[in-house]
């Protein structure tokens, strides 16, 4: 099995969205091939710290040999809890780069590609019980087609839905081919790679909760963070970005802030300059980051 990660998405910015002081204490939640962890290192002192967060087994392989840094291997929604076990209650920034890596992506027999036949997978976590195999084959028509409509937006996801449930009968959905074999009356040969993302992407998310993780994860971060602390997010789909402005903008998810007889009202963070995107020059050299988007916000 290759262990090559490729190059991390916006590596200068969001450093940078840091504004690092040599001797404040950092996170880095999704540690993946370590690119992240290396830039705050260099500009690290002798007296900072960075804890970085990864649940896939494979990253432990990338650990960095430095006496400042401390990986652990753990999903970043229990961030708050491993921090404090490791004495750290406060720290002074935390970069987080969503989605799934390049080497998950690249690796065929986990699952995450549309590129490759493999069994259905897509576990970050690959202790986790809960499978792409699990959703495709055990969920009931209604969940599924949640999962297809609001995780991959897809305005067939009933269809497609009631055709998996009906295939069941008959045989499981084992592989990516038999699953693309199922579904291909919607994989029109124009648009077959888009819908097919769409599709990947929906059971990728209910897989590994990724909206429920990063849910939790932003409620956590007015407490763990420093006032002037730092956050830098990448997100590479819509959901995520979505909740990560809607949450820099008012702390919440959904509706709207009680305000004051002024119409103000009181937010734990406030955004540090506008969103940010790569360069077309990266985007040739790494093609992962052409859906990137960064925003920065900060502990007020």
């Amino acid at each position: 099995m290759s262990m090559e990660y490729h190059n991390p998405v916006l590596l200068k910015e969001t450093v940078d969205g840091l504004d690092i002081d040599p001797n404040g204490i950092y996170v880095d939640v999704t540690f993946g091939g370590g690119g992240h962890s290396k830039e705050i290192l260099k500009r690290l002192g002798e007296e900072g710290r960075l804890f970085a967060f990864d649940q896939d087994s494979d990253a432990l392989k990338n650990t960095i040999d430095d006496d400042r840094f401390t990986l652990i291997h753990e999903n970043f929604r229990f961030v708050k809890r491993f921090l404090r076990f490791h004495g750290i209650k406060e720290v002074d920034g935390v970069l987080a780069d969503f989605g799934v890596s390049s080497h998950q992506f690249d690796v065929a027999e986990r699952g995450f590609s549309t590129r490759f036949e493999a069994n259905l997978d897509m576990r970050m976590n690959q202790a986790s019980e809960l499978s792409a195999f699990h959703v495709v084959n055990k969920y009931n028509e209604d969940a599924l087609r949640k999962v297809f409509l609001e995780y991959g937006e897809l305005r067939a996801a009933p269809a497609m839905a009631r055709l998996i449930v009906e295939h069941r009968k008959t045989e499981q959905i084992i592989t990516s081919e038999q699953l693309k074999s199922v579904l291909s009356k919607f994989l029109p040969p124009r648009h077959e790679n888009k819908i097919l993302a769409q599709i990947y992407q929906a059971i990728r998310i209910e897989v590994n909760q990724e909206i429920e993780v990063l849910k939790e994860f932003l409620l956590q971060m007015p407490e763990i963070l420093n006032v002037g602390g730092r956050l830098s997010f990448i997100s590479y789909h819509s959901l995520e970005d979505r909740l990560v402005k809607r949450f820099i903008r008012n702390g919440m998810f959904e509706g709207e802030p009680e305000r004051d007889m002024f119409g103000n009202f009181e937010v734990p963070l406030k955004k540090v300059n506008g969103l940010i995107i790569p360069s077309k020059e990266e985007i040739k050299i790494n093609n992962r980051a052409r859906s990137a988007k960064l925003r920065i916000a900060e502990k007020l």
